[in-house]
């Protein structure tokens, strides 16, 4: 244990002895330098107490403080979980509309796709009719028309005129093509020249297995070469005069063309 501070009081022995005992002086010296002693520690011992008491202040504000930071951070690192959590939900938000989007638009160009064979379907339904109308009116007009023969007029192809493969067409072009193998090879023509950039495409005329179609470009276009290109089937041009084409399918493909 260590050693307590040196004393400032005098040893009893070191005082004087007189008649009757110790040295007045001596001893009132001693209790005097005692006393001031006494004083200076209490005062010390004040200050030490007020330091503890500040330190013991500043500690609690700093375990306060401390405890303020911890609940900060806690919270902090809560808002962090939920916020990655509503970024997980938002991206497979987002994953599903995508996917919903791209399903959706597949849908869309079935029905597109469904539609214009459908509108085609309609136009040659109403074709037939009228053909089947006007053949029954001419057939009417020649049994009562006087001298009827019977004679066909109906005017042989001619040969091709001019034709130039890389020729540019614009505008209003009328087009006859046949003959069809079935309705598909209609539609897939059809789609070749919406492919094109076709547009205002109308199917005028559907008989005995030709069609004739018009259509508008609104752009110069090598139109032969292109259908050489995107055509559901092989086709051999007939005429070609001004922008009226007459294109033969080659009777002579395989099954697989024909039905493509």
């Amino acid at each position: 244990m260590p050693s307590e501070a040196a004393s400032s009081v005098p040893r009893m022995g070191s005082f004087k002895r007189a008649l009757l005992g110790y040295r007045r002086e001596d001893v009132d010296a001693a209790i005097s330098a005692c006393d001031e002693r006494i004083v200076a520690l209490e005062r010390d011992a004040e200050d030490a107490e007020v330091r503890a008491r500040i330190a013991t202040e500043a500690t609690e504000r700093a375990e306060q403080e401390l405890s303020s930071l911890s609940g900060m951070v806690i919270e902090r690192e809560r808002e962090i979980r939920n916020l990655g959590e509503l970024l997980r939900e938002a991206n497979a938000r987002h994953d599903r509309s995508i996917s919903s989007l791209e399903s959706t638009a597949g849908r869309l160009e079935e029905i597109q796709a469904q539609a214009r064979g459908q509108a085609t379907r309609i136009r040659m339904k109403a074709l037939r009719e009228a053909v089947e109308v006007s053949r029954r009116t001419q057939e009417l007009t020649d049994a009562h028309a006087p001298g009827a023969n019977g004679a066909s007029s109906e005017v042989a192809p001619t040969g091709d005129s001019g034709f130039d493969p890389a020729g540019i067409f614009e505008g209003l072009v009328r087009l006859e093509v046949g003959p069809l193998g079935d309705f598909s090879q209609l539609v897939g023509f059809e789609d070749a020249i919406v492919r094109l950039g076709a547009s205002e495409i109308s199917v005028e005329r559907f008989s005995e297995g030709r069609a004739t179609l018009s259509m508008n470009l609104d752009e110069p276009i090598e139109l032969l070469r292109e259908l050489e290109e995107s055509a559901p089937f092989e086709f051999n041009v007939r005429r070609t005069r001004g922008d009226n084409l007459i294109l033969d399918v080659d009777e002579d493909q395989g099954p697989e063309q024909r039905a493509a």
